[in-house]
C-alpha cells in the first residue's frame, strides 16, 4: 500500500499539467500513426513499448514488489473499460476534428461526477457542480451540436466518453490502495493482453514515420497516465477532473496551427468558460475538509 499522499490542490494541478500536455500531443500522434496502422496495432505498441519507458519508474519505486496489488481483477476491469474507450477515441480521431472529439469526450465529468458520487462516497458541493457546469457550456460553444447532424465519429466519441468515465473513477478507487506506478503498470499489461491477438490479425510492419509516431504515443500514454494517477493521490476526482477541461481549448488551437482545423469565436468564448471554470474548482479551495475526509 502506497504511503498516503497529502491532500493539496496546488500538486494536483500541477500533475495534471503533466497530464495535459502529453494528452494534447498524443492526440496529433495517434492519428498520424493512424494513416497508416490498424488503431488495434497502434494501441498494443503503445503498451508493450510502454512498459519498457515504465521501468524506470517501477524500478525507482523498489522494483517489482512496487506494483504487487491485492486487486488484479479491479485491474483488469478498468484497463478492459479502458482499451475499449481508448479505441473508440482512437478511431474518432480519425472520423472529425482533433477539438470535436475532445469535447465530446468531455461529457465524461457528467458520468465520473455520478459515479464518483455513487460508488466512492464523494460530495458534489455548489462550487464543483458550477465548476463541472461552466466546463460543460464550454464545450458545448466550441462544439455547436445541432439536431441531425451527429455523425459516427461524434456517437463513437460519446460512447468513449463514459467508458473513460468509469475508468476514472475506478483509478480512484485503485489509488486508495496501490501506488500510481501500479496502476500504470497493470494498465500496460492487461492492455498488452488484451490487445495482441486482435493486433496480429491486422498486422502491418510500420515504416520509420510510423514508428516515429508510435513511440511518441507509447511515451505520452504511458507517462500521462502517470501523471493523472498521482493528481488522483492529491485530490477528489471531482476536483481533479474539471482541470482537465483546459485540454478542449489547447486541442483546439492544435488542430488550427497542424490541421487548420475552425478556430473561431465560438471557440474563444468556449474557451473562456472552460478557464472559468477551472479558476472556481482549483482558487482557495476548502483543504482542510478534504484532509480531514482523507485521514478518516
Amino acid at each position: 500500500m502506497p504511503s498516503a499522499a497529502r491532500p493539496s490542490i496546488a500538486r494536483a494541478a500541477a500533475w495534471m499539467a503533466g497530464w495535459l500536455t502529453l494528452m494534447v500531443v498524443i492526440a496529433v500522434a495517434g492519428r498520424e500513426a493512424s494513416r497508416e496502422l490498424s488503431v488495434f496495432q497502434v494501441m498494443l505498441l503503445r503498451s508493450t513499448l510502454g512498459m519498457a519507458m515504465l521501468w524506470p519508474l517501477v524500478r525507482a519505486a523498489g522494483g517489482l514488489a512496487a506494483v504487487r496489488t491485492q486487486r488484479l481483477p479491479q485491474h483488469i476491469l478498468r484497463n478492459g473499460v479502458h482499451y475499449a474507450a481508448q479505441y473508440g477515441w482512437f478511431v474518432a480521431l480519425t472520423l472529425i476534428p482533433l477539438a470535436q472529439v475532445v469535447s465530446i469526450e468531455f461529457t465524461m465529468p457528467i458520468w465520473s461526477a455520478a459515479l464518483a458520487v455513487a460508488f466512492l462516497g464523494e460530495r458534489m458541493n455548489g462550487r464543483k457542480w458550477l465548476a463541472v457546469l461552466l466546463g460543460l457550456v464550454g464545450v458545448a460553444v466550441i462544439v455547436q451540436p445541432r439536431a441531425g447532424e451527429i455523425n459516427a465519429g461524434q456517437w463513437i466519441a460519446l460512447v468513449a466518453a463514459l467508458g473513460f468515465a468509469v475508468s476514472v473513477v475506478l483509478v480512484k478507487s485503485l489509488t486508495r490502495t496501490d501506488a500510481a506506478v501500479a496502476v500504470s503498470f497493470w494498465m500496460l499489461v492487461v492492455q498488452s493482453a488484451i490487445g495482441l491477438v486482435p493486433a496480429l490479425l491486422s498486422w502491418r510492419w510500420p515504416s520509420a514515420v510510423a514508428w516515429g509516431w508510435v513511440v511518441v504515443v507509447a511515451f505520452c500514454g504511458t507517462y500521462s497516465h502517470y501523471c493523472f494517477a498521482r493528481a488522483m493521490q492529491h485530490a477528489d476526482a471531482t476536483v481533479v477532473v474539471p482541470m482537465d477541461f483546459a485540454r478542449v481549448p489547447l486541442t483546439a488551437l492544435t488542430g488550427w496551427l497542424l490541421y487548420a482545423e475552425r478556430l473561431d469565436l465560438f471557440t474563444a468564448l468556449g474557451v473562456g468558460l472552460i478557464l472559468a471554470g477551472n479558476l472556481l474548482n482549483v482558487l482557495r479551495w476548502p483543504l482542510r475538509s478534504a484532509a480531514v475526509r482523507h485521514e478518516a
